[in-house]
């Protein structure tokens, strides 16, 4: 086939639907690519749509081509270098340059007819059209270092906070392309560079002002909303300090108070919650921010809704989800923990426990957060307090059925229920300890049997680990790390063993409990050595989640047990 031919070849446009839904196809993220839309220009809160090119309709006919020719496309588009020009130093300086210009022209234009749009109204729409051919940038992160020293990244900045928003959002989509990480990854030099120059120049705080005066029942706004947080993610990724200065420029304040709005729910909502679960995730400084912004409040109110009610959609259960996560998070920090107490978190939790709906996930990873650890003390005393035993018990004496709704694997759920009744045991005193070990008293010694029965089943568990290891090491497959085979060996099932066999440890200080476990063992022919080697080993690993006195207390505290036992 004559490539003179192929390359002028055009296929008819295909007519455009007249329909409602013309605005919705016409800001489709691909029709955008090709086509970004013009600025309306605003006057005074109104916009003046300056779109006037008339649509023009031509007969859609389908091309016809014989197999031998599409395999001659297929073979010229694979072996042929595109046409187009690649972007270079001299290409950027000039459309830099171009830039410059535009955006004077606009300034001049806005400030001589202030109260005439049409007059400046050309101006905004080649300013917008620069913008548009300053995305070729983003096909070549080389060239970042060049645009940050030709003060091209200040200039964009700058527009941020323009009188129009159309120009804004222009300015916040280009920024989310040349964030992109997969192009950052291409050259770290230029990512480093434009990364830097973003937190030299503040543009998180920037970038969150503009946030505030985006209207997301316009579309092209929403948009703007959306990727403004995917500018955000792309960073946090790169370089994951950042969490704190964005947090700090403003973004988590703007979160909260966008979870709290009251509309109808969509995807910036669900964005809102995934990047406030990565702001919370590894930052404890914006775990104690989370806590003096009322965060803990805003996220009890919204996971309320899923008390009775299982989200409509998979978007909505991710939402809460992400909510769950947040909150787990936010617990890490202890002044948290008495704020989630105050706001009758563990009334929710219960509530939530006890409706067996998707929630039921979620709130058993938050209680165990809660009360988890020498911080968890009041929490624990208060569950049961408020009756909490009557739910977790069930749970610990049946874990359901995992399905498509209940997303808990079996032994995700047995080993949050385990963690959360060691903790009640560790943490609670006097009469509310003493509820807690009459409860492995009731109905014929049921609880213990069911303890021994787990502890059985999580034995088994890390004695087939060991052996896996074994095989592994012994075939050189895997290196001799004690501390890697350590963390393979818990999250194997050694973890929930630990929890399990401390649980019998603390009961046993009953006696008659004590004697219904030593028969157990007895039938099953198992000795108390193997729970001793179990808790020593703990008590030699316990990680840094209290400070040295508490490691210390915790450890003599296991040891006395052993001993006892």
């Amino acid at each position: 086939m004559d490539v003179e031919e192929l390359l002028s070849f055009k296929p008819e446009q295909t007519p455009k639907r007249t329909s409602e839904f013309d605005d919705d196809e016409e800001d489709s993220p691909e029709r955008r690519s090709i086509a970004p839309p013009t600025p309306k220009v605003r006057r005074d809160e109104q916009a003046v749509d300056v779109r006037s090119k008339p649509q023009v309709h031509v007969p859609h006919r389908e091309p016809q081509i014989s197999e031998q020719e599409r395999l001659d496309i297929l073979k010229f588009v694979e072996s042929e270098e595109p046409e187009g020009d690649v972007l270079d130093e001299a290409g950027l300086k000039k459309i830099l340059l171009l830039f410059e210009k535009r955006v004077l022209k606009n300034q001049e234009m806005r400030i001589k007819f202030p109260e005439n749009p049409e007059k400046f109204m050309e101006s905004e729409i080649e300013l917008n059209d620069v913008i548009q051919e300053l995305r070729s940038v983003a096909t070549v992160p080389d060239l970042y270092p060049l645009l940050v020293e030709l003060n091209g990244i200040s200039s964009l900045l700058e527009l941020l906070s323009h009188q129009n928003t159309d120009i804004s959002v222009a300015v916040v989509d280009l920024i989310q392309e040349l964030t992109d990480v997969d192009i950052l990854h291409e050259s770290m030099d230029g990512a480093e560079t434009l990364i830097e120059a973003l937190r030299n120049q503040q543009a998180a705080g920037l970038l969150v002002q503009n946030l505030e005066r985006l209207d997301e029942s316009v579309k092209e706004e929403a948009d703007g909303v959306h990727n403004t947080m995917a500018i955000f993610e792309n960073l946090i990724e790169i370089k994951a300090e950042i969490a704190k200065e964005v947090a700090e420029q403003g973004l988590m304040q703007w979160i909260l108070k966008r979870l709290r709005v009251k509309m109808p729910f969509d995807a910036n909502k669900l964005y809102c919650s995934e990047i406030l679960s990565i702001l919370l995730q590894d930052t404890n400084d914006n775990r104690i921010l989370l806590g003096n912004l009322d965060g803990i409040d805003v996220l009890l109110q919204q996971l309320a809704a899923y008390k009775r009610h299982d989200p409509s959609t998979t978007e909505e259960q991710e939402f809460m989800e992400n909510l769950f996560n947040s909150l787990c998070s936010a617990l890490m920090s202890a002044d948290n923990r008495e704020k989630f107490l105050k706001g009758e978190g563990l009334q929710l939790m219960n509530l939530m426990l006890r409706e067996k709906k998707l929630s039921r996930n979620g709130s058993l990873k938050v209680l165990d957060h809660a009360m988890s650890g020498p911080d968890g003390r009041d929490n624990c005393n208060k569950f049961v307090d408020i009756l909490g035993l009557r739910t977790i018990f069930p749970l610990f004496m049946k874990t359901p059925k995992r399905n498509k709704k209940r997303l808990l694997s079996t032994d995700e759920h047995e080993e949050h229920v385990v963690s959360i009744v060691a903790s009640m045991l560790r943490n609670c005193k006097g009469a509310q300890r003493q509820r807690m070990l009459t409860k492995f008293t009731e109905n014929d010694f049921e609880k213990v049997e069911r303890l021994m029965e787990l502890h059985f089943k999580y034995l088994e568990k890390v004695e087939q680990v060991d052996r896996d290891v074994d095989q592994l090491v012994s075939s050189g497959e895997i290196e001799e790390d004690e501390d890697a085979i350590y963390i393979k060996r818990l999250s194997g099932g050694l973890f929930t063993l630990q929890l399990i066999d401390y649980i019998i440890l603390e009961i046993s200080s009953t006696d008659v409990v004590k004697q219904r476990i030593l028969t157990i063992l007895n039938l099953r022919n198992a000795s108390m050595k193997t729970i001793r080697h179990v808790m020593r080993e703990y008590a030699g690993n316990l990680g840094d989640a209290g400070d040295s006195d508490w490691r210390e207390q915790e450890q003599a505290h296991i040891i006395q047990l052993v001993d006892r036992f």
